[in-house]
């Protein structure tokens, strides 16, 4: 468990440093990890491969609570600004692991994979791979000055998160 709660620790570390004080997640992307989501679950994936989804979906609604935020009220210190963007990703990814960890599905000795709970796997590597995504677009539009397609913010780190699942996927099987 302490292993889990140090690279946890770590992301969200990784995440506040790596974030503006407003970074715009559109709610098609979101619903698409949803969607994502539900449907590994359904057809019987691995808990890792439906875990990455978990993640991003995790990290897409942190991110559009931050967005949705700070267009309610501009926050114009950014020690402050940044404080509450580490609490909403805390308490988002809190929200999840510890009625998980409650519940027990995390935490089961034979559902690990690399020594780490396939759950927890999952989230890292989910929200890194959505991150990852976010950013891509990010550093395009603004290496480009616009959009290379329609849709390119959603599917950034949707195809991220299949790429993840694809390999995973195979590595579990």
């Amino acid at each position: 468990m302490k292993k889990i709660v140090s690279i946890l620790i770590l992301v969200f570390l990784f995440t506040l440093l790596s974030t503006t004080p407003v970074s715009a997640v559109c709610p098609v992307c979101t619903v698409a990890v949803g969607v994502g989501l539900g449907l590994s679950r359904l057809i019987g994936i691995d808990d890792v491969v439906s875990s990455l989804w978990i993640g991003g979906l995790i990290l897409s609604f942190s991110l559009w609570t931050i967005n949705w935020l700070h267009g309610k009220k501009e926050i114009k210190n950014l020690t402050v600004s940044r404080l509450i963007n580490l609490g909403i990703i805390l308490s988002m990814y809190l929200l999840t692991l510890i009625p998980l960890a409650f519940t027990k599905v995390i935490g089961h000795p034979l559902n690990k994979f690399w020594g780490i709970d396939k759950i927890v796997l999952g989230i890292i590597f989910g929200s890194l791979g959505f991150f990852l995504g976010v950013w891509l677009d990010k550093k395009i539009r603004e290496i480009k000055g616009k959009v290379l397609f329609d849709f390119q913010r959603v599917v950034f780190p949707v195809a991220i998160l299949l790429i993840l699942s694809f390999i995973f996927y195979f590595l579990t099987k």
